[in-house]
């Protein structure tokens, strides 16, 4: 069944609340058991709930410490493509984000792509 915007708008609600909980029971609920989370380009992807819950709390996300809003770009079957602005509050440090993400029918993700680069401040 072809993933809808509301399926991935949903998805991505709950991707918010794991990252402002940091509880493995909400990141791991995001993810099939299977799932590959590719965080970058140039580093290995986590793989399964166990590397992905390591790989997301190894990161310096803690909660209240950023804020993040998102547009979802396309859906294209169970593929969606998802822009992100991610600020961190601590040093005003901001990041865009472009994630693929794809869904099961069961609205869990099996492929998780997010790329994402620093934005120089505007001089």
């Amino acid at each position: 069944m072809p993933m809808e915007q509301r399926d991935l708008a949903a998805w991505v609600e709950r991707y918010v609340h794991a990252w402002e909980t940091n509880d493995p029971a909400d990141i791991t609920a995001l993810f099939t058991p299977d799932a590959v989370y590719e965080p970058r380009p140039d580093e290995a992807a986590w793989r399964g709930h166990e590397g992905i819950v390591a790989g997301w709390l190894e990161r310096d996300g803690q909660p209240g410490t950023w804020t993040f809003r998102s547009e979802i770009l396309a859906v294209a079957g169970d593929l969606g493509f998802v822009r992100g602005w991610t600020r961190y509050l601590d040093d005003g440090t901001e990041y865009s984000n472009l994630w693929v993400v794809r869904l099961n029918d069961d609205g869990r993700c099996s492929s998780f792509i997010e790329w994402w680069m620093e934005r120089k401040p505007a001089a």
